[in-house]
């Protein structure tokens, strides 16, 4: 009898000693669980400051550049407008024809930097990107670097026409542009392809060139621009994946779920 009720409280000890074991090892499982859930909502938290802080500075950006093209749309291309009139007048009543000669070289630069003052007014408040779809505008960029004749630019449109913001259509405006600069100026290329395409979720942004390329652990100065645009992407949610390789090319993809 002694026995039996011996072996009944080892057995009940085993049992409450397993019962403790196995809470101890759920309480570490949620412990690990809920920390783990802590650092993700820490990060996401982190994350969202990051592109508040981004989308904040891109905004104060645009904004202080269309400040700055209405000012020389308003107040310089104004006065150079004035000053143009001036000279045509000055022109009109001067009696000496050696001196009209120079008024009237004056009169076209002034007219020169005008229309030059115009178009970067133009740029700076960016109306264009507000009045047109992105394929449209990329194909205006590529129409740029064409007429340049420095190389070939082949622009491969398979987008379907959404609507897109004003923040997106800029950013990926601003990517390819920068990334066309990149290409003509430090990688010797003679061609460049574009692609715009899209489906139900994603819209794609590929460009490649057929120049030099570069190791990517190397970037020096050009590491700057890559960076810049890598945070530009990441403003929009967008996908960043840049491939180079020497006497390979440069290709870069944008992915953005829509």
């Amino acid at each position: 009898m002694q026995q039996t009720e011996t072996l009944t409280f080892i057995i009940i000890v085993n049992i409450i000693f397993l019962i403790f074991i196995v809470g101890i090892i759920l309480f570490i499982i949620q412990f690990k669980k809920r920390k783990q859930e802590h650092e993700n909502e820490k990060s996401m938290i982190t994350e969202q400051h990051i592109q508040e802080i981004l989308s904040t500075q891109l905004e104060m950006q645009t904004q202080t550049m269309q400040h700055i093209g209405r000012e020389i749309h308003d107040n310089v291309g104004q006065k150079l407008t004035l000053a143009s009139l001036y000279t045509q007048q000055l022109a009109y009543e001067n009696k000496a024809p050696h001196i009209n000669d120079k008024i009237e070289n004056i009169g076209v630069i002034i007219n020169e930097s005008l229309a030059e003052l115009r178009q970067l007014s133009k740029s700076l408040t960016d109306d264009n990107i507000n009045e047109n779809n992105l394929n449209v505008l990329l194909q205006q960029e590529c129409d740029k670097i064409n007429n340049l004749k420095k190389c070939v630019v082949l622009f491969q449109n398979n987008f379907r026409n959404e609507e897109l913001s004003y923040q997106i259509k800029s950013i990926l405006l601003r990517i390819t542009q920068e990334f066309l600069q990149n290409s003509i100026k430090h990688a010797n290329c003679t061609k460049i392809n574009i692609e715009l395409a899209n489906d139900a979720n994603t819209l794609l942004l590929f460009l490649k060139d057929d120049g030099d390329g570069f190791d990517e652990t190397k970037l020096g100065k050009k590491g700057i621009g890559l960076l810049n645009m890598k945070k530009r992407a990441e403003i929009i949610g967008g996908n960043f994946i840049l491939d180079s390789k020497k006497n390979q090319g440069t290709s870069l993809t944008i992915q953005i779920n829509l």
